[in-house]
C-alpha cells in the first residue's frame, strides 16, 4: 500500500502562486507515476499533471501548462505542484495519486489517493 498526504492548499487572490506538497509513504518502490488530479463541485475529476517517478518527465492539461509546473524529490518521497497565475477557475479540491502502472490522465488508472486539499481562488 501507498499512502498519500497532500498539503498547501488555502486561499489567494486571482494572479496569485501556490505550491502544494504531496508526501508518499509505505511501497513507494511500487510507485510508477504520480499526477494531479482536481475537482471544482458539481464537476468530475479532471487531470492537472502528472510525473514519471524515475526520469522526471512531466504532462499537463493544456488548461495549466504555462502555468503550473509539476516536479518530484525522490529523496522525500514527495510530489510538489508549484502554481502560479491562478484563475478563479483554478478553484477545486486538488488530489495527488499514484500509479504503479501506466501514466495517464484518466483517474481510474491511478490506485492510490490522497485525501485532497483544497484551492479557492478569488477574482
Amino acid at each position: 500500500q501507498v499512502q498519500l498526504v497532500e498539503s498547501g492548499g488555502g486561499l489567494v487572490q486571482a494572479g496569485g502562486s501556490l505550491r502544494l506538497s504531496c508526501a508518499a509513504s509505505g511501497r513507494t518502490f511500487s510507485i510508477y507515476g504520480m499526477g494531479w488530479f482536481r475537482q471544482a463541485p458539481g464537476k468530475e475529476r479532471e487531470f492537472v499533471a502528472a510525473i514519471y517517478w524515475n526520469s522526471g518527465s512531466t504532462y499537463y492539461a493544456d488548461s495549466v501548462k504555462g502555468r503550473f509546473t509539476i516536479s518530484r524529490d525522490n529523496a522525500k518521497s514527495t510530489v510538489y505542484l508549484q502554481m502560479n497565475s491562478l484563475k478563479p477557475e483554478d478553484t477545486a479540491v486538488y488530489f495527488c495519486a499514484a500509479t504503479p502502472s501506466s501514466l495517464t490522465t484518466r483517474p481510474t488508472n491511478y490506485n492510490y489517493w490522497g485525501q485532497g486539499t483544497q484551492v479557492t481562488v478569488s477574482s
